[in-house]
């Protein structure tokens, strides 16, 4: 395609992206080497991984509009990259809880999980993304096929709207932020909802039109 980025400028794309995508965990170390974490270290952790898998979660997200919205089929290309890094967070998050919180007490976690809905959802949320990182990788397309690939990929959705839910339901005064995230989201999933309609739409006429040409 005119225009597209040669294989060497993708790798380093990609490898800008990569640097990109660690530098909130960078800032958060620096904080907690100079103890700029606040008076709780373990909630500002918690908050901010947090906050940052919800947005890798966006980001990886808005690669199909982005792509369709830019004419940029390459940008395809990043989406695995950040779609890890959004596990990243969210195992950082999930070790920040179960390590800095409950000190691996598997007893205090479980009642947690049953008895606080967003800790629940939350779990859940991680939970389904393991293997989505572990059905990442090439080898692992070609073992599962690309349909079952492809099916097991799509509950990534469903991982984004228990991310938000989990964090409207932790905030309980100011739900700005949350708020915010379930717009993205929604703007997002629309977009998806629109294009499969277009298929949709378009899959009968264009089945019409080979008819009549034979």
């Amino acid at each position: 395609m005119p225009g597209s980025p040669s294989a060497t400028q993708i790798t380093w794309i990609k490898a800008a992206v990569f640097a990109a995508c660690l530098i909130p965990f960078a800032r958060l170390g620096l904080r907690a080497w100079h103890h700029e974490l606040g008076a709780n270290p373990i909630e500002y952790i918690t908050r901010a991984t947090g906050w940052w898998t919800l947005s890798f979660l966006m980001i990886t997200l808005a690669v199909t509009p982005a792509r369709k919205l830019l004419a940029r089929p390459w940008l395809l290309r990043l989406r695995r990259m950040l779609g890890l890094f959004a596990f990243f967070y969210a195992s950082l998050h999930f070790t920040t809880y179960i390590w800095l919180d409950q000190f691996f007490d598997v007893g205090e976690i479980a009642k947690d999980v049953v008895k606080r809905p967003f800790i629940t959802v939350g779990f859940c949320a991680f939970l389904l993304l393991i293997p989505l990182a572990a059905t990442s990788t090439n080898a692992m397309v070609r073992r599962l096929g690309a349909k079952r690939w492809q099916w097991l990929h799509r509950s990534v959705y469903l991982i984004a709207i228990l991310g938000v839910t989990h964090f409207l339901w932790l905030v309980k005064k100011d739900v700005r932020e949350p708020l915010a995230f379930i717009a993205i989201l929604t703007v997002l999933l629309a977009f998806r909802l629109v294009l499969r309609w277009r298929r949709t739409e378009r899959t009968p006429v264009m089945l019409a039109s080979r008819v009549r040409s034979t």
